[in-house]
């Protein structure tokens, strides 16, 4: 039997990018059951293939004994585009078909934050234009005839 191809899908994340991985499924059945691999091998072997500009780069060989999982690949160049490729194997199977390219640029900075950033500057142009108003009104450009909100007077 072959093994393969795995389903392959990659985040970026400052510096890295995240690559999760789903092992192919198998066509053996027990009692009508369909078998997972880890079912029938316990343990499988993924090899993940790094490309860039700088070309491929084979990562060390890792286990897995799970259906579903990730590994990050860390200290990438930021800004940088960088594809991956992942095979698995068993100890008893050599025969597999790798995954087909998937491609991800690392970020270049954290994105936590831009939220806050957001709010922050919402609340500071709210007091802004509550401050503009307030001397506009003591200025007396506004009518003292039409009344302001008590929350601005």
């Amino acid at each position: 039997a072959i093994l393969g191809p795995p389903e392959v899908s990659i985040t970026s994340c400052p510096g890295c990018i995240n690559v999760t991985i789903k092992l192919p499924t198998s066509h053996y059945r027990d009692k009508g059951k369909l078998l997972s691999l880890i079912d029938i091998y316990k343990e499988l072997y993924y090899d993940i293939t790094l490309k860039s500009l700088e070309g491929e780069h084979k990562r060390p060989r890792q286990n897995t004994t799970e259906e579903v999982f990730s590994t990050v690949i860390e200290e990438l160049y930021p800004g940088r585009n960088y594809c991956v490729s992942v095979v698995v194997t068993a100890s008893l199977n050599k025969h597999s078909i790798p995954s087909p390219w998937k491609c991800a640029t690392a970020d270049s900075q954290p994105q936590q934050g831009y939220h806050e950033i957001a709010v922050a500057g919402a609340v500071c142009f709210s007091l802004v234009i509550a401050a503009v108003l307030k001397c506009v009104h003591a200025a007396g450009f506004i009518d003292p005839k039409i009344s302001l909100p008590q929350s601005l007077v």
